[in-house]
């Protein structure tokens, strides 16, 4: 959960980190990859190479998807593990998590660009309570008695899926990893992990400690590499019955594709957002432009739910304009390790200079830029935190997810006019309303064609809290109790009833 009030003190970043796991781990073994190959991990603050990591291909994807399968035969130590087993092994790898919270904060700022103090109080804890929280679930998952017609006793099993193929993204690498495998592990699935190429190495340390808590072999698996390689071998392969995906629109529309061609196995996609802000005259104004700056700012923008079209009513329009010039102005950029720093770098090149296009063209189509714009700092990805009023709706800035560290903030009149305006998106993610008018709120919350909206506040969330997308956010919820439904199936059993002869 993102927080607007003082931060805690966090102590230091490990100063002599040392990666300990880059190969691929499968049936709680590393293994070198089938084809030899290995890929650099970059770190995004200095452009450097912090390792190589063994690059996973179709053959790496085909053993891990054998043991896998192994694991979930029925015998197996997995599938007659009693469900509150499988719970205490996931509250085993929370408490491992715990131990290590230095090290993986510290790993996950050098791979990732996170500000420090963000993945050690943020990251780290949200890991841990995704953990926990289903682990709690494992031995509470039950279906149901139905009476039907004639002699008949029926109900209703909630079995697990089988094998989930589990895809993961750049920005949250460890978050999401935390919450993908526990959902599945705890309705009794077995898992094979594909970290985002960027960001491979907190996931693969958790593969040490995945081992260590006493998982049985096989019900784990991870295998790094790319995205049209050992991703594409996830999708389409026959003996994967589910996938989950977070990350772009564009690629989860290509693993649907290849579900829909393969085996039709189960597809939950948790995709990209244009979140509406809509920030009324009558809201708590200084509360609203810290909110709206987090929501746009938080991990230098790199965030699906980023709160990227702020809609300000008109009365307040030019006063929220300055007041969010000012406080974008006060960010630090630098190193994310360095104390005092509030703003790191993009993921990667790639992503870089898609920002800074993106901003160029709201320059050329007439948005007023009041500060950044630009590249920051001699090496590394870093772009100045950016913020344009005066953006009209379609405008490239308007319609595309950024990703990045730009606000843009438009003005409105009416109430219908800006539901309207908020709504006019393929995306359907997140949305918020700022506003003391409880009726407006309720009006808001009902009207808003999103999975999450949040009043008076932004980006609030636990594991409890379900979370996903309408439209082209995708489908299927990750966590709080409807992510079970994603990774159990439902079986029907009846069974007739001997009636006694008079």
């Amino acid at each position: 959960m993102i927080s607007t009030g003082s931060l805690p003190s966090v102590p230091a970043p490990l100063a002599d980190l040392k990666v300990q796991y880059t190969k691929i781990f499968i049936n709680n073994e590393w293994h070198n990859s089938a084809s030899g190959k290995k890929f650099p991990v970059i770190n995004p603050a200095t452009g450097e190479k912090i390792c190589d990591v063994e690059e996973g291909d179709k053959e790496d994807v085909d053993k891990a998807v054998k043991a896998a399968r192994k694991a979930f035969e029925l015998g197996s130590p997995w599938r007659t593990m009693d469900a509150s087993q499988r719970g205490r092994l996931l509250y085993k790898l929370a408490d491992l998590i715990e131990r290590d919270h230095l090290f993986l904060a510290t790993l996950e700022s050098i791979n990732g660009g996170k500000v420090f103090p963000n993945a050690y109080l943020m990251d780290i804890p949200a890991s841990v309570n995704a953990l926990r929280y289903c682990a709690g679930w494992a031995d509470k998952i039950q279906g149901r008695t139905i009476p039907i017609d004639g002699n008949y006793f029926t109900f209703t099993r909630h079995e697990p899926i089988g094998v989930c193929g589990q895809i993961l993204p750049w920005n949250f690498p460890l978050v999401i990893f935390a919450w993908k495998i526990a959902q599945a592990l705890c309705c009794g699935n077995t898992i094979i992990v594909k970290p985002a190429e960027q960001t491979p190495l907190t996931a693969l340390h958790m593969g040490s400690l995945i081992q260590e808590a006493g998982f049985p072999p096989g019900v784990v698996n991870i295998v790094p590499g790319y995205g049209p390689t050992a991703g594409a071998a996830i999708s389409n392969h026959m003996d994967v019955d589910k996938v989950a995906f977070t990350g772009s629109t564009e690629v989860g529309k290509l693993i649907k594709q290849a579900a829909g061609k393969s085996n039709l196995k189960r597809v939950t996609l948790e995709l990209g957002g244009k979140s509406p802000n809509i920030i009324f005259a009558d809201a708590d104004l200084d509360s609203a432009v810290e909110y709206a700056h987090i929501g746009v700012f938080f991990h230098q923008g790199q965030c699906c739910i980023a709160g990227s079209r702020i809609f300000v009513e008109e009365p307040i329009y030019d006063e929220f304009v300055r007041r969010s010039v000012e406080r974008a102005k006060k960010s630090v950029i630098g190193n994310p390790l360095t104390p005092g720093i509030s703003q790191g770098p993009q993921i990667d090149k790639e992503q870089y200079d898609k920002i800074l296009s993106l901003i160029e063209s709201g320059k050329k189509e007439g948005a007023k830029l009041h500060c950044g714009g630009g590249s920051w700092g001699d090496k590394g990805f870093f772009i100045q935190p950016t913020v344009f009023s005066n953006v009209k709706d379609e405008m490239q800035i308007a319609k595309e997810e950024i990703f990045g560290p730009v606000q843009q903030i438009m003005k409105f009149k009416t109430i219908d006019e800006v539901i309207k305006r908020a709504n006019n998106t393929h995306y359907g993610l997140a949305a918020a309303v700022f506003t003391k008018d409880i009726d407006k709120a309720l009006t808001f919350a009902s009207a808003l064609q999103a999975g999450t909206v949040w009043v008076n506040c932004y980006s609030a969330s636990s594991p409890q809290c379900p979370f996903g997308g309408f439209k082209m956010s995708g489908n299927g919820r990750e966590m709080g109790e409807y992510c079970l439904h994603d990774y159990t199936e439902v079986k029907t059993v009846t069974i007739k009833i001997p009636q006694k002869n008079s």
